[in-house]
């Protein structure tokens, strides 16, 4: 165990500064077209909507972080297609949107046809399981700027204008249904990386929790889709949904004004204590970073709690309060 707390701040991603630069970013953003094409949404949710007739077409771009250098040191590249789908697709689904198509942007220092084929190979896995298609993208070389690759995408979907989830129908005693995830999925990878580097320990090695899998391995595993979601939207009254990403629980925000209290809260999996173990991270830090176990949050009703928690796989983790997220014990915000 690393004898000083490990934080994501001290590793190089400060989250309250990356929020400052990103108002500094956007402040300035105030022109809006109007008519077809019009936005439905401010900047700041999980994605973008714009007027298409009867319907909304929404907007996500993401990449996948620097979990890429840990395929470069592992030398397999063909699971980071799949993230990079994942961590768009999600974020439709956040405002309740169907993925129909998607583009990628890979950034290269040089080529190589079978780094390039294990980065299709996971884009195509993530688009079947998405249901959509991908129907271009861009690749750049460039030698000066990027050292090793980096790759992202923006992926669109639809909803119908009346069927757009963007949390203001949340309301006191809604009940927190939690969707577990895959593992770390792709954020907080700088953290990661730097608790590895500290510990005596190799991404090669034999990982101490699962001996049938190495440590490198274990945190390539793809970031989960949650396409079932949409199956829920159907069935049940949603009136909010949260991809758990970067800033852990913080991006709760994003979604209500009211608070979020989780009593029962999903178990974070062995990887999660592995880090927590070896970084010696504060219970605080850890829950402000990783998804801890959680990778998709859907608030509704509670007659309509335990049907939605069948069709994911989740459980009922709490319930929606006045103010703040707490889980358990521990006051997050």
């Amino acid at each position: 165990m690393n004898e000083k707390h490990l934080t994501y701040a001290d590793s190089g991603v400060d989250i309250e500064k990356e929020e400052s630069t990103i108002k500094a970013l956007t402040n300035g953003m105030t022109y809006k077209r109007e008519g077809l094409g019009a936005p439905l949404t401010s900047i700041g949710h999980y994605a973008g909507l714009i007027d298409f007739g009867e319907y909304a077409l929404a907007m996500a771009t993401d990449g996948v972080g620097s979990k890429v250098l840990i395929a470069n040191e592992m030398k397999r590249w063909n699971t980071v297609g799949i993230d990079c789908i994942a961590m768009n697709v999600n974020d439709l689904l956040a405002i309740g949107a169907e993925p129909i198509s998607f583009v990628d942007y890979l950034a290269l220092e040089k080529h190589s046809d079978d780094f390039a084929s294990q980065i299709g190979e996971g884009l195509v896995k993530g688009a079947e399981i998405s249901r959509m298609s991908i129907v271009g993208g861009e690749t750049a070389t460039l030698p000066e700027i990027v050292n090793g690759f980096d790759l992202a995408g923006t992926c669109l979907g639809m909803v119908k204008k009346d069927e757009v989830i963007t949390g203001e129908k949340v309301q006191l005693g809604d009940v927190l249904v939690g969707i577990p995830s895959d593992g770390v999925h792709s954020n907080g990878y700088t953290l990661v990386r730097n608790i590895v580097k500290e510990s005596r320990h190799s991404y090669h090695e034999d990982f101490s929790y699962a001996t049938e899998t190495t440590l490198g391995d274990e945190l390539l595993i793809p970031t989960r889709i949650y396409m079932e979601v949409l199956d829920v939207i159907k069935e049940c009254d949603v009136h909010g949904l949260a991809h758990i990403t970067g800033s852990g629980l913080l991006k709760l925000k994003r979604v209500t004004d009211l608070g979020f209290d989780f009593t029962d809260p999903i178990e974070p999996g062995n990887i999660f204590k592995f880090l927590q173990e070896e970084g010696n991270v504060d219970e605080l830090e850890m829950y402000r970073t990783f998804n801890m176990g959680m990778g998709f949050l859907i608030i509704l009703p509670e007659e309509d709690a335990e049907k939605a928690a069948e069709m994911t796989g989740g459980k009922i983790v709490g319930k929606i309060v006045e103010s703040g997220i707490r889980v358990r014990d521990l006051q997050i915000v």
